[in-house]
Formats: structure tokens, sequence, C-alpha cells
């Protein structure tokens, strides 16, 4: 009779531990279902992010060859004093029927 009281008193006491266990079980798998639903929109969140700049960086890379582009076709770059009169040709044609001169 003793010995079935003490088993009947761990079999409680096991019981106690298994519902604790489960409730802890429980909270994990809410915990992970939090984190993973975080880890999912900061994701989305760096692939904004990477196209974003991706595309800024494209952007800078054009207005840097435009520039670039520019500078090459220009035919007369601007002298360093302002007040100095440079020619431009109008048309992009060389014709010395086509240059004007510009003031700064």
């Amino acid at each position: 009779v003793e010995k079935n009281l003490k088993l009947e008193e761990k079999i409680t006491m096991l019981q106690q531990q298994n519902e604790e266990l489960r409730a802890r079980i429980e909270q994990n798998t809410v915990i992970t279902r939090q984190l993973s639903e975080e880890n999912a929109n900061l994701q989305e969140y760096v692939e904004k992010e990477v196209e974003e700049k991706k595309k800024l960086s494209r952007t800078n890379e054009e207005l840097l060859w435009k520039l670039q582009e520019g500078d090459a076709m220009s035919p007369v770059k601007l002298p360093p004093a302002p007040s100095t009169p440079f020619y431009r040709c109008s048309s992009g044609n060389s014709s010395p029927a086509k240059v004007r001169t510009l003031r700064r």
C-alpha cells in the first residue's frame, strides 16, 4: 500500500511537470511564430533596401556617365576666369558660321 501511495504521488508530480512542459512548449511555439513573422518582415525590408540601393547606384552611374559624356562631347571647356569670353558651337557642328560668342 505504501509503495502504491508513493507511486501515485510520483505520477501526480510527473503529470504536473508534463503540464508545465506543455505550457512552455506552447509559449515557445507562440514566440517562434512571432520571431518568424518578424524575420520575414525584416527580410522583405532588407530586400527593398537592397533594390533601392541598386536603383540609386544605377541612377548615379547613369548621371556620372551623362556628365562625362557631356564633358567629352563639349567642344570647348569653360575658361578658369568667368569674365573671359569663350566660343561654343551652337549646333554641335564646327562650321565657323555656326560659332557664337558667349559671355559668363
